[in-house]
């Protein structure tokens, strides 16, 4: 079972990883100015992970899907890469550089796995 880790920044504001059960960070969200903003964060990647649609940007004329969705792209490295975004478009999460597509949508499904977890721990 995964859980989640919320970190206080060294400047002030909060973020949190999600890890699998093996202890591996399988997404990272933005930075809350808030703990409790923090926590929404966490409820709304539990609630739209799940559900979010999957829309490839690396395709060409991909189909632009409705929101919750992850975004699959590649960065200036050439590296694949997801961003959650919720119901209103915001980004609540994001994932590391892949070698492989197939390796970052594995990546997706880990976070659609684990996104119910319970657990949040402060560290």
């Amino acid at each position: 079972m995964g859980k989640y880790v919320v970190k206080e920044g060294k400047n002030g504001g909060f973020h949190f990883n999600l890890k699998a059960g093996n202890g591996e960070v399988i997404a990272v969200s933005e930075y809350y100015t808030t703990e409790k903003a923090c926590m929404n964060g966490i409820e709304s990647v539990k609630k739209n992970a799940p559900v979010a649609n999957l829309e490839d940007q690396t395709v060409e004329g991909y189909t632009v899907e409705k929101h919750p969705k992850f975004e699959v792209y590649t960065d200036k490295a050439g590296e694949f890469r997801f961003r959650l975004k919720a119901t209103n478009g915001e980004i609540i999460a994001t994932g590391e550089g892949y070698a492989s597509k197939a390796g970052c949508k594995n990546g997706i499904e880990s976070i659609r796995k684990n996104a119910d977890s319970p657990v949040v721990v402060e560290e």
